[in-house]
């Protein structure tokens, strides 16, 4: 099982959080452009950066010219996190963590969330940001748990129906169109919550340093 993360543009991780990913296999770091720019400012070497290369600055290329691969895409119909996504696709990467989606820029940080929901059929992509993990889910999936854990879920339309067992605020056949309806901040009762979807895609968030502690990630 190859998995790597993906570096974007956007707010800076924690600098720990690279060898705790390493240390569960994800031992590939592929800088998204800009994200290379984080990465030379904590000291990382990546093994890939990867996009139009319009925000990566000069200092940050010169300084990793020789020390990886940089691959220059000049397709505009998609992002930089989605050609990283691409490329880990086609060399079968079967798992991607994406840190840096989420910055001072909402558009940016909105178009990270879609892309997840995007490429989730071709790969399993979850987005890290601070103490919130974020997870697509299409189907019936059993999550581990803790109890009082908070679990949120978000749907995006009236086809998606959802049904839940292990919360406390359960959800029967329910659905969650966004902009009209959220189970946010939603507890786990136990140590399994089981979740049947049914017609679409839905985002389930959760706490990722609980996930962390219990080698739930």
């Amino acid at each position: 099982m190859k998995k790597c993360i993906i570096l974007a543009n956007g707010e800076k991780p924690k600098k720990n959080i690279y060898k705790y990913l390493e240390s569960i296999g994800y031992s590939i770091l592929i800088c998204a452009d800009g994200g290379a720019n984080t990465a030379l400012n904590q000291k990382i070497i990546p093994d890939y950066i990867i996009g139009d290369l319009d925000s990566i600055k000069p200092k940050t290329y010169d300084f990793f010219y020789d020390k990886c691969r940089i691959i220059k895409s000049k397709n505009q119909n998609n992002t930089d996190v989605e050609k990283c996504l691409v490329y880990a696709i086609k060399n079968k990467f079967s798992n991607a963590i994406l840190l840096g989606g989420i910055g001072n820029r909402l558009d940016h940080s909105l178009c990270n969330i879609s892309i997840l929901l995007k490429y989730h059929d071709s790969i399993n992509i979850r987005l890290i940001n601070k103490n919130s993990i974020l997870m697509v889910y299409d189907s019936s999936v059993s999550l581990i748990t803790k109890k009082n854990e908070l679990i949120s879920i978000f749907g995006f339309d009236k086809k998606t129906k959802i049904t839940s067992n292990g919360l406390k605020y359960a959800l029967n056949n329910d659905v969650l169109p966004f902009g009209t309806r959220e189970s946010t901040s939603n507890q786990a009762l136990g140590n399994e919550v089981k979740l049947n979807i049914k017609g679409g895609k839905i985002i389930v968030i959760r706490e990722y340093e609980i996930l962390k502690k219990y080698d739930l990630i």
